[in-house]
């Protein structure tokens, strides 16, 4: 048990590192927001679709299973558009943070629907989060740049939609007969790579890719964001135990942060500081178990 334990530990660290790269890739790629997230799941979904094809998991298990998973995928394509562009405009680590800020769409979604209790760790969560988003953008509110405004609102459209796709993507998976885990996220990407087309060209993107370092980043970026470093944490995490988990998972959005500041020289402050750790507290408070 202890050895699983250690295993599952690695494996949550060395997925969660890797997606805390995830924006860095979108920064530094040279197209578009809504170009970068077509390639990011054009791509997963062919390479899902590899050991689909080969007949190693089950790829049909009726039309109710492939809407919800479709129905992801829509949600996907609106998530990735959102936060891309908050990316572009605060910048990798604060839009990082502000996506998982949908610990409390899920929470909320436990309370209303669910009926679960709320828990004294959401109660001392939520102020925290509160404070720390001020810290972090309400106290320059005023003079910062209309761009930056716009990124935050972004940043925190997204958290809605994540936390919707999550709940939909859980849905995908307690279904009968439902999709394998590896042809669900399959349609999921391809799904959201069909709408995506359209939106880049609507937005004046297209699909054009200028130099090879950018079809780097976009592959790098499809590989860890959606492929291997998510199947390092779906195989990590029915190892370790919930509230470990939620620790190691906090690394995503820790590191984004430092990599904006070490590779593109955000500026921060000590209220900055001080508004990432109480953000970043106040997700983990918001990961752990609630009460029913």
């Amino acid at each position: 048990m202890q050895r699983e334990t250690i295993s599952g530990t690695a494996l949550v660290t060395i997925g969660a590192v890797m997606i805390s790269f995830a924006a860095v890739f979108v920064k530094l790629a040279h197209v578009g927001p809504t170009t970068a997230a077509f390639y990011r799941m054009a791509i997963a979904g062919c390479i899902l679709a590899v050991p689909v094809i080969a007949g190693r998991h089950r790829a049909w298990s009726g039309g109710r299973a492939v809407l919800v998973a479709g129905a992801a995928g829509v949600l996907f394509a609106l998530d990735l558009v959102v936060w891309h562009r908050s990316i572009h405009f605060v910048g990798p680590g604060l839009a990082t943070i502000l996506a998982n800020f949908q610990v409390f769409i899920l929470a909320g979604f436990g309370i209303i629907v669910l009926r679960e209790r709320v828990s004294w760790r959401l109660a001392v969560a939520i102020p925290m989060a509160l404070a720390g988003l001020f810290l972090l953008v309400g106290v320059d509110w005023s003079i910062v740049s209309r761009s930056y405004r716009v990124g935050v609102i972004f940043g925190l459209v997204t958290a809605v939609v994540y936390g919707s796709l999550l709940l939909v993507l859980r849905w995908s998976r307690s279904i009968e007969p439902r999709l394998d885990l590896v042809p669900n996220l399959m349609v999921v990407c391809l799904v959201a790579a069909v709408l995506l087309v359209p939106v880049a060209f609507a937005q004046g993107e297209g699909l054009g890719i200028p130099d090879s370092e950018t079809v780097a980043l976009l592959v790098g970026y499809a590989l860890t964001a959606q492929v291997v470093g998510w199947l390092f944490i779906t195989r990590g995490l029915p190892r370790v135990q919930a509230g470990r988990a939620g620790l190691l998972l906090l690394l995503q959005p820790s590191l984004a942060f430092i990599w904006d500041i070490v590779l593109f020289r955000r500026p921060t402050s000590g209220l900055d500081v001080a508004g990432a750790v109480l953000a970043l507290g106040a997700i983990y408070l918001g990961t752990a178990p609630r009460a029913r």
